[in-house]
């Protein structure tokens, strides 16, 4: 195993509240947050593992019930913003206000300070850097929204691969990639932790603690529920959504117990004051 302490994350939103598809829409499918959810949680449990679960603020007023016992079973509660909305079809002041929604929230939830936030679909971006400054006005320490590569949705792609400071008081921890002849290569989890062969997953993340580096894992409490409804979408989002789900829970049992992973304060220190 390991000897450096990763970040294990988790973006914790229901399987249709990822698709793209507006919350005034959301009404109409079914709730199963709470299935891929036992399920990840038992597995933590098994490794003796303390995440960082960035909840959003909607499914957290749904299931209040969930949130408070992720809490009392020592992870850390982020924010993932209220509505899901990607940040740069946002203004600045319907981002803050997205936020300030969740945080207060989360607040009345849970009874720790919210000092970590990822933004929906990592949509900070080139265009939407200003979402920084209205993090550090809220409060928020450290944020993981950054992956440093060039997606359709999101991405800086020559964003520093370690963390960073990004702004006083508030430190960037980018989503993890490996770097292959000049390009950065996403390994950091989701789909692209069922997508790739878990010996690459591996040999990314030791290639990244090698160099001295903390990775940033990231998985959906969706990703471990392979009976979630499967909707007719635009075949970029249908492939990666649903691609190899099956396999998700067998591969994370393997991944907790080939690294040392811990949550993002933790890893960072701002737990215990040494931020």
């Amino acid at each position: 195993m390991s000897e450096v302490l990763n970040a294990f994350t988790v973006d914790l939103e229901d399987w249709y509240q990822g698709l793209e598809i507006g919350p005034e829409a959301w009404g109409g499918f079914d709730d199963r947050l709470r299935v891929g959810s036992d399920r990840l949680l038992r597995l933590l449990d098994a490794a003796s593992v303390q995440a960082t679960f960035f909840v959003l603020g909607y499914a957290a007023e749904r299931a209040p019930d969930l949130i408070r016992e992720i809490e009392d079973r020592g992870h850390e509660i982020g924010t993932h913003g209220y509505a899901h909305r990607l940040v740069y079809q946002l203004d600045p002041q319907e981002f803050k206000r997205d936020i300030e929604r969740s945080l207060e929230t989360l607040s009345g939830i849970v009874s720790g300070p919210i000092r970590a936030h990822r933004a929906p679909f990592f949509s900070i971006t080139k265009q939407s850097e200003w979402a920084f400054d209205v993090l550090a006005e809220c409060g928020i320490e450290c944020d993981s929204s950054v992956f440093p590569v060039q997606n359709y949705r999101y991405g800086i792609a020559d964003a520093p691969r370690w963390r960073y400071q990004v702004r006083p008081g508030l430190t960037e921890f980018p989503l993890s990639t490996y770097r292959l002849r000049g390009r950065n290569i996403p390994v950091g989890g989701g789909a692209y932790f069922r997508i790739f062969p878990y010996t690459l997953t591996r040999y990314a993340l030791r290639a990244i603690n090698d160099e001295g580096g903390a990775a940033v894992f990231y998985i959906h409490p969706w990703e471990l529920d392979p009976d979630h409804p499967q909707l007719d979408l635009p075949r970029r989002i249908s492939l990666t959504h649903y691609w190899n789900l099956a396999a998700t829970e067998r591969r994370l049992e393997r991944l907790l117990a080939d690294f040392r992973f811990g949550s993002l304060g933790r890893v960072l220190g701002y737990e215990n004051g040494i931020h």
